[in-house]
C-alpha cells in the first residue's frame, strides 16, 4: 500500500491528543516518537492490552486511538465496543500485521465504528526501518485529525452534525440513459459506507452491474468482497482478468492491482493489471472511472465516497464527459472528506448526496424494492 499524501495541519490548530494502544513496548515508543516528532499529535497515553486502552479511553477521551487487534487481556475486536462506549467522539485507527484471518477481523471493526486500517510491516525490523510506513501512519492521522476538526467547525456553524436528506432525491433529470453498471470509489471510511449504499440498493442490485474500487491491501479486498457477499446475499467477488461482467454481481478490485473493463467480442469484461499507482493508490479509482467513461459512457453511473486524497477526480471528469453523471458523498456524512470533496471543488459531481440518501436515490433511478 503506497503512502497517502496529506493535507498540511491549519496553523496555530492545537495538536490532535493520540492514544497508542499495541503489546509490543518497541513499536509504542517507535509510534509515539513518530507522533511527537511531526509536532501535530500529543500522545496522552499508551496502553499494552485491550483493558487498559478502554480505561485510556474514558480517562483521556482522545481525538484518535491507534489500536492493535493482536493484544493481550482483551484484543482489539473484543475492545472496540467498549472503546466507542466510553468515548463516542474518538477515531480509532487499526494496526496489524497481514494475514486473512486480521483482513477479516479489521473489517469487523470498521463495520462497528473503526475509521480505517493500516498493515504493519511483516518484522519489527521492517517496522523500524519502513519510511513507506512511517508516512502512511502519519499521512492517516493527519488526515483523520483534519477532518475531525472541520467536522466540528461546521457542526457548531450549523447547530448540527449530520444533517438528513429531507426526502429521496430524484437522479432522473442527471442521466440521458438508464445506468446499467455503477461504479464506486471509496478510501478511509469507504468499507462501512459502501456496505451501506450496497444494502441500501435492495432489489435494485440486480439491475446493475456494480464495481468497486476501495483502496485496501491485498487480502483485505478479497474478505470485504466476502462480507458483503454474505451480508446481502449477492454474488460478490475479486474479477479475474478478461472474466465477463454480469448484471446483479458486484466485483471488487484486487488489494495492489488496477481494475478496469474492456470491450471483447461485444461483451464488457473486467481487466485486471500491475501498472504504476495513479495518485499513490493501486487500485486507483481514476483507473476505473477512465475505462468506464471510455468504453460505457453514460450508461454508467459514478459514486465517489469518502476517502483521503484526490482519486479519482479525473476519472469522474472522463465520465462527465463521456455523458454520464457523478454522485458524490457529502461532507457530513464522509469520514474523510478528501476524494469526494476534490471531486466537488473540481466541479465534476452532479449531486452531492448524504450517505443515507445514496442508495435509495440510485434505487429510485435504476427500480427496485427497498431492503427487508
Amino acid at each position: 500500500m503506497m503512502p497517502a499524501p496529506h493535507s498540511p495541519e491549519r496553523v496555530g490548530a492545537r495538536p490532535s491528543t493520540v492514544v497508542i494502544a499495541d503489546d509490543s513496548v518497541v513499536v509504542r515508543g517507535l509510534f509515539a516518537r513518530w507522533l511527537g516528532e511531526s509536532g501535530r499529535f500529543h500522545v496522552v497515553g499508551v496502553a499494552g492490552d485491550g483493558e487498559a486502552a478502554i480505561e485510556h479511553a474514558g480517562r483521556h477521551h482522545p481525538d484518535i486511538m491507534v489500536l492493535d487487534l493482536d493484544m493481550p487481556v482483551l484484543d482489539g475486536v473484543e475492545a472496540l465496543p467498549r472503546i466507542v462506549k466510553e468515548s463516542p467522539g474518538t477515531a480509532v485507527l487499526l494496526t496489524t500485521t497481514l494475514t486473512e484471518r486480521n483482513a477479516q477481523l479489521a473489517l469487523q471493526c470498521m463495520s462497528m465504528g473503526a475509521v480505517d486500517v493500516l498493515p504493519k510491516p511483516d518484522s519489527r525490523s521492517g517496522l523500524t526501518l519502513s519510511l513507506d510506513f512511517r508516512s502512511e501512519l502519519l499521512g492517516k492521522l493527519g488526515s483523520i485529525a483534519q477532518s475531525r476538526r472541520r467536522n466540528g467547525e461546521a457542526a457548531m456553524e450549523s447547530g448540527h452534525s449530520n444533517p438528513l436528506p429531507a426526502g429521496v432525491i430524484d437522479l432522473r433529470a442527471l442521466v440521458s440513459v438508464m445506468p446499467r453498471y455503477l461504479v464506486i470509489g471509496a478510501s478511509t471510511g469507504g468499507p462501512r459506507a459502501v456496505a451501506r449504499v450496497l444494502s441500501d440498493l435492495g432489489s435494485a442490485l440486480a439491475n446493475l452491474t456494480t464495481l468497486v474500487v476501495q483502496h485496501m491491501p491485498p487480502l483485505f479486498t478479497a474478505s470485504f468482497a466476502d462480507q458483503i457477499a454474505a451480508q446481502l446475499g449477492v454474488p460478490a467477488r475479486e474479477p479475474h482478468d478478461g472474466e465477463r461482467l454480469a448484471r446483479g454481481t458486484i466485483y471488487v478490485a484486487p488489494g495492489g492491482r488496477h481494475l478496469g473493463i474492456e470491450r471483447k467480442l461485444g461483451h464488457i469484461v473486467a481487466s485486471i493489471s500491475d501498472g504504476p499507482p495513479v495518485h499513490f493508490c493501486r487500485p486507483a479509482v481514476d483507473v476505473l472511472f477512465r475505462e468506464t467513461a471510455r468504453h460505457l459512457g453514460p450508461a454508467a453511473l459514478g459514486l465517489i465516497m469518502t476517502g483521503m486524497g484526490s482519486d479519482g477526480t479525473d476519472g469522474a471528469a472522463a465520465l462527465r464527459n463521456a455523458g454520464a453523471a457523478v454522485i458524490a458523498q457529502d461532507e457530513p456524512s464522509s469520514t474523510i472528506w478528501g476524494m469526494p470533496g476534490s471531486v466537488v471543488r473540481a466541479g465534476q459531481a452532479s449531486i452531492i448526496v448524504p450517505l443515507g440518501g445514496i442508495g435509495p436515490a440510485i434505487r429510485m433511478l435504476v427500480g427496485g424494492s427497498p431492503p427487508a
